[in-house]
This record gives C-alpha cells, structure tokens and sequence, in this order.
C-alpha cells in the first residue's frame, strides 16, 4: 500500500490494519444486535396477537350459553277454567273420594236478580301420596235453597260430555275451577223449563264424584 508522499513502514502499515479490523468487529457486531432485537420484536408481537384471540374467544362463550338458556322454551297447559301445575300424565293410582277435599267460594255475598253469581272451587290432595283423577268434566256447582231442601241448578245438567282428562295431584297440590250461574233452574239431562229465581237466599256446593264442599250462602236481591 502506498502514501502519496511515498511507501509507509510497516509499523504504520499494523497500525492502521488492526484499526480497520477493529472498526469492521464492531460494525458486524452492531449489525448482529441489531438482527437480534428484530427477531424478538417480530416474537413479542406474535405473541400479543394469540393472547388478544384467546381472550376474544374466551369472552364469546358465555353469551352463546345464555341466549340457548334464554330461549328454552318453556310451556304449560291448563284448562280454560283451572289454574294448576298439575301434570296432565297419570303417573300416580287413582284418586280416592276420601283422598279429595274440597273448598266452595262465591264472588261477592250478594247479587241482583238477573246477574250470574260467580263460583270458585278449590281441590286439594289431602293424602300423603300422588294420585290421579279424570276432571275432565270438572267438578260441578250445586245451588240449593237456604235451608238445603231443595235443588235448584247444577252446572252439569245441561253440560255436553267432555272427553277425558286425567290430572295427576302431588300430596297437598291443588287444583282450581271457576263458573257461573244464570240465575236459573236446571234439571239432569237438561230436562223441563228453565225458570228464573227469585230473590232470596241460598247456598251452593261443590262436588266431584261423592266428595262435597261446604255449603257457601249467598243472597240474591231483586
């Protein structure tokens, strides 16, 4: 290697030798850090991508567990005059008259005559296990004079015949029934005229099969 002025000497020529590999060491090193913080950058930020999927993912299964909840489908079936949870499959032997108790109300203590005093029933399994019973027909309302002498309607006089329909009561479960009364007589079978009665008092009973209510006055006032 030359100078302008002339050849160096060789102690000059080492010097500046081992200056340039010196420089060229730090530069490949410089250049080898620099590769290394790239390559772990690249790595962190892969990472930061699956931790925010998985966290997505995670946070989307609840929702889809409730909405399935939230839209079961929930159902009931009763008829147009009871309200019951009873269950309408007779899993259970039949329901004695003695296992049965009812209970008679009357809406108000005192109708005009012409109105249709309303009625309601409670039936209640006082036995210690289920039991089943067809009510499909319902239990029936009675109306007597006051002093019990004489019948004068029952709602199953002029009723058509209703299919089946077996209930099946829990011990202590209950079933209630409503109805109304014209304020006229009745026969079995619908038989004869159906005469309006007059103003006076009387009382009703409820009945299914030979298990009775208590007897609930009411007046009617003309």
């Amino acid at each position: 290697m030359l100078e302008p002025n002339g050849p160096l000497s060789p102690e000059i020529y080492w010097r500046r030798r081992a200056l340039a590999i010196g420089v060229a060491v730090v530069v490949l090193a410089i250049v080898i850090w620099l590769v290394t913080m790239v390559a772990r950058g690249g790595e962190s930020a892969g990472a930061e991508n699956v931790a925010a999927t998985t966290s997505e993912t995670t946070t989307s299964a609840p929702s889809t567990t409730t909405s399935a909840t939230s839209s079961a489908p929930t159902g009931s079936s009763t008829t147009p005059t009871t309200t019951t949870s009873a269950t309408d499959q007779p899993a259970a032997p039949p329901c004695s008259d003695q296992s049965l108790a009812l209970k008679v109300t009357v809406g108000q203590p005192t109708y005009k005559v012409g109105d249709q005093p309303a009625f309601g029933t409670v039936i209640t399994n006082i036995s210690s296990a289920a039991c089943s019973r067809d009510l499909g027909a319902g239990p029936q309302f009675l109306v007597y004079t006051l002093d019990g002498q004489r019948r004068l309607w029952a709602s199953n006089d002029c009723a058509q015949d209703d299919p089946p329909e077996m209930k099946t009561l829990k011990a202590g479960e209950q079933l209630s029934y409503k109805g109304n009364w014209f304020g006229t007589t009745s026969q079995p079978q619908c038989a004869g005229d159906r005469l309006q009665v007059p103003a006076g008092a009387y009382m009703v009973v409820a009945q299914l099969g030979a298990a009775r209510s208590a007897a609930e006055p009411f007046n009617l006032a003309s």
